[in-house]
């Protein structure tokens, strides 16, 4: 009887090390949902927190993570300057954007502004993963509806779709202008932006001109239909 060989056992390939993602998001809850899903992954892992800008920026360099996700909305500044930040002090580190603020107005700026994608909040938790994983692997992440937008702006010749206010305004403009329909004062803005009261009121009246409206009442009835609109996509 020939005498069986002993079997060679194939060991198991190395696990790859998890890559680090930097949450930068200043409501507590959110930050705290996106690591438990995040962490549940077997590639990925939370490396740290942040609740605004300045503590992103003292956190990449402690953590040095392999990418960051940033909310638009932030205490200190908006999510859109951090990223502009970002792309200028760390311009190899991919960012993602997830926001509340619809991809519409907001999507195709913050790719401008350095991002590598941008997800919607309401989304599906699969697809922030597969967010995720597509930005950690050099590619862009946005969703059919926002990547068909920019196909036809692009064929279009790179015009804007009429319709929205938020078309002509530049990223500060839009920023106020939000601000304006969520009813901040106008120095409850140039505290949070770190502006001047008469900087914000600039910003006001070339927003004014830009939209054609008349006086304070009717820019803040068209900045609160504005946000409302947004919120109900």
């Amino acid at each position: 009887m020939a005498k069986q060989m002993p079997r060679k056992t194939q060991s198991s390939p190395p696990l790859r090390d998890k890559r680090t993602v930097l949450i930068v998001d200043d409501h507590p809850i959110v930050r705290q949902g996106l690591a438990q899903l995040i962490d549940q992954e077997q590639d990925l892992k939370v490396c740290g927190q942040a609740g605004d800008a300045h503590e992103a920026m003292q956190a990449i360099g402690r953590l040095n993570p392999d990418m960051v996700i940033v909310d638009i909305g932030l205490r200190d500044t908006s999510g859109m300057e951090l990223i502009k930040d970002l792309k200028i002090q760390y311009p190899d580190l991919p960012v993602l954007t997830l926001s509340m603020y619809d991809e519409a107005v907001y999507g195709e700026r913050a790719l401008r502004a350095g991002a590598r994608g941008y997800v919607m909040k309401q989304e599906a938790t699969e697809k922030v993963v597969t967010a995720i994983r597509r930005v950690l692997a050099g590619e862009v992440y946005v969703s059919s509806g926002m990547a068909a937008q920019m196909v036809s702006k692009f064929v279009g010749g790179g015009t804007r779709a009429a319709g929205s206010p938020a078309d002509s305004l530049s990223d500060r403009e839009l920023e106020v202008f939000r601000m304006i329909g969520e009813g901040f004062s106008t120095r409850e803005m140039a505290q949070k932006l770190h502006l001047s009261v008469k900087t914000v009121e600039t910003y006001r009246a070339h927003i004014k001109d830009k939209l054609g409206l008349q006086d304070a009442n009717e820019l803040l009835r068209s900045a609160i239909r504005w946000v409302n609109a947004g919120l109900q996509r």
